[in-house]
């Protein structure tokens, strides 16, 4: 990382190191472990081309513009809304690319955690994919009708408020109905056509 770090970057760094020192590590294990993600996102958002996109981004998506037509169409049959694009777009790079790299970073920690309890390799992804959502974020990554495939990013926001609340208000019902989903990202899509996300 650099030199000298932005505003921005310090608060992002406290966020996560309090974050992995709530996972157990210590003081110089969070510190380094979050530098080394944010030096890893900073390369991810240039390779991404995300550091020269335009401030406004999120309102010319919203705006009609032929460029963003087609994808604001998908997203929104997804069950995204305008203050979902506004959220995740107005947020900044960094901020976007750390949700990613922990998204990452948690799923990388329960496949870890089955391997050692001897799941094999193949066993952990349906295992992943139950109890994490996984994001359209790479290239080439289509969401299809599939109930299982992966969700536009813009609805992380809304995902993470859904998780805290089924967590704390009714978690064995919301622990069951994980069971009896093909996957998390299934049962987000049966909530949102439900009206309850």
């Amino acid at each position: 990382m650099g030199l000298f770090l932005s505003s921005m970057e310090k608060q992002i760094k406290k966020q996560y190191i309090k974050m992995m020192l709530n996972l157990g590590m210590s003081d110089s294990e969070a510190t380094e472990t979050v530098e080394e993600l944010m030096r890893i996102a900073k390369e991810n958002i240039i390779k991404k081309g995300e550091d020269s996109l335009p401030k406004n981004f999120a309102e010319l998506i919203l705006s009609g513009d032929t460029r963003f037509k087609k994808d604001l169409k998908k997203i929104k049959k997804e069950g995204v809304r305008d203050e979902d694009i506004r959220w995740w777009w107005n947020l900044d790079p960094l901020e976007r690319e750390m949700m990613r790299m922990s998204d990452f970073y948690n799923k990388l920690t329960l496949y870890t955690s089955l391997l050692r309890e001897g799941k094999s390799i193949e066993e952990t992804f349906p295992i992943i994919s139950k109890y994490h959502p996984r994001f359209e974020q790479e290239k080439g990554t289509q969401f299809g009708s599939d109930e299982d495939a992966p969700l536009p990013e813009e609805l992380k926001d809304r995902i993470n408020i859904y998780i805290q609340k089924r967590f704390m208000n009714d978690n064995e019902q919301y622990k069951k109905e994980l069971e009896e989903s093909s996957s998390f990202n299934a049962l987000i899509r049966k909530e949102i056509r439900e009206g309850k996300l």
